[in-house]
């Protein structure tokens, strides 16, 4: 470390900060520091991902509830989950640096609630249907809350870690590893086990196989979510002054953080839409398996196909993005798997074609999705360096809403598109449905792709060599406009 470095971290000590750990020499972490910090993101797939590939499906076709009216659930709670994001931000930007940091207590917590809540979600008690939707409406708004104060702990987490690019680079890829990982496992993994434990004809519209798996997938949560805690530090010290105020802040607060921030705005809108493309793949990817291809038990030989070359493909990233930038590998992803899905769309349904361009567009959204967390830490930064005030928390919090908001959007279409062609749980699907089911799993994402591009390369301004920039000015105690120690 340099000596203004060590001026600064204990600057940041005497104003009352503490870390987890001894910054490691040159912002450069162990490999099992990067690799534990992407079993969380592995721990927070096996909840996560559940609600948005398989809990359309539960209430659809286990639950009984109308499409049209699953649509509303999960786009009303979406964007509930979005409002409470603020909340949870401020609330660990305000929490004080304790023996085991800043954000690992809050994220342990979390998880253990959001575990138990997972499962809840995927149980539904045998009232009439008026009592199963308010029930699926309070038990997912609650698990949004908890999963708000799990995420937001976790993203945080890495900024404190280490501010060197490519450092940044391997967490956003052990990371989005874990996230694919754990898509990959319930990909594959779930409906097997929901049909094992369902009745003796593996008839999956009962509830209690459901139910099982969803246990079984929260206690692997939980279990990797421990592995993060446990080997994970927060190296990086940061000034109690950089921070801003104590005093509860507001959306005035909320907003002035997005809008002063334009590549965190850029981030946002293009969340939107990636986000938004991954969750209609997933959610619709068991309808089209059951009934545009004809078989339910091709959805777990597709996901193991497409999921599993995404997993490797995410490797590849810190490579990437030493040679070509973040920014330029994000933009050639976007535009191969736009043209890839919109291919997809154009070709008759078959078995081969359709595994071929949906791989080759759910690897292109893969590598970009892993990226995008490292764009997350750098816009950390640069609105300290923009503004002087340091809001972690309340900036992982409008990137989050934009997630939710993705999700709500994504959640619209499924639903919206099985509702609006005549969808008929259990049954034998009309042109229209079926034609509705391969436009959300191939058109929509073909459009959503190219959109992140145009917004990305329009909007984001901060190339890694201007983040090299600001990392350095951070490090020696300077901002845009003059120094943070005075």
């Amino acid at each position: 470390m340099t000596a203004v470095k060590s001026h600064v971290s204990s600057m940041a000590e005497t104003n009352g900060q503490t870390g987890a750990g001894t910054a490691p020499k040159n912002d450069k972490l162990s490999w099992r520091e990067k690799i534990s910090y992407g079993f969380g993101d592995l721990g927070n797939g096996f909840m996560f991902d559940l609600g948005q590939a398989y809990l359309t499906k539960f209430y659809t076709d286990v639950a009984l509830i109308a499409p049209g009216i699953v649509s509303v659930i999960f786009a009303v709670t979406k964007i509930y989950d979005a409002f409470m994001d603020p909340i949870a931000g401020v609330f660990v930007d305000a929490r004080k640096v304790g023996p085991k940091g800043k954000f690992r207590p809050v994220m342990m917590v979390g998880a253990i609630v959001l575990s138990i809540l997972t499962i809840v979600t995927f149980t539904m008690p045998d009232f009439p249907m008026w009592l199963r939707i308010v029930y699926a409406f309070v038990t997912y708004m609650a698990w949004g809350t908890v999963y708000s104060f799990t995420n937001l702990p976790y993203v945080g987490l890495a900024n404190v870690m280490t501010r060197d690019v490519d450092e940044r680079a391997q967490l956003a890829t052990t990371r989005q590893a874990g996230s694919l990982g754990a898509q990959w496992i319930t990909g594959v993994a779930f409906i097997p086990i929901v049909m094992l434990f369902s009745d003796s004809d593996g008839n999956v519209t009962t509830f209690h196989g459901y139910a099982v798996a969803a246990c079984i997938m929260a206690a692997l949560g939980v279990g990797c979510f421990a592995v993060t805690y446990f080997n994970c530090k927060e190296h990086i010290k940061i000034n109690r002054q950089k921070t801003g105020s104590r005093k509860k802040e507001g959306v005035g607060a909320y907003l002035k953080v997005v809008f002063t921030n334009k590549p965190l705005l850029a981030i946002i809108l293009m969340t939107l839409f990636t986000i938004s493309a991954m969750n209609t793949n997933n959610a619709m990817m068991l309808y089209f398996a059951q009934y545009n291809l004809g078989n339910q038990g091709l959805q777990p030989v597709i996901n193991f196909i497409q999921m599993g070359c995404s997993v490797v493909a995410v490797l590849s990233i810190p490579w990437l993005v030493k040679h070509f930038g973040k920014k330029p590998v994000a933009i050639v992803c976007f535009v191969v798997g736009a043209a890839a899905n919109l291919i997809n769309f154009l070709l008759p349904t078959n078995l081969v074609t359709f595994i071929v361009f949906v791989t080759i567009g759910y690897v292109c959204l893969a590598i970009p999705n892993g990226i995008t967390w490292a764009f997350v830490n750098d816009v950390i930064d640069y609105g300290e360096w923009h503004t002087g005030i340091r809001k972690e928390g309340v900036t992982v919090a409008a990137f989050n809403f934009s997630r939710k908001l993705a999700q709500s959007l994504a959640a619209v279409i499924t639903g919206g598109i099985l509702a609006v062609t005549g969808y008929v749980a259990n049954q034998e699907q009309s042109e229209a449905t079926l034609a509705g089911i391969k436009g959300a799993m191939t058109l929509y994402p073909a459009v959503a792709l190219f959109m992140a591009m145009l917004i990305l390369f329009l909007l984001y301004g901060i190339s890694d060599n201007k983040f090299r920039e600001i990392a350095k000015d951070l490090d020696e105690g300077r901002w845009e406009k003059g120094n943070l120690g005075e």
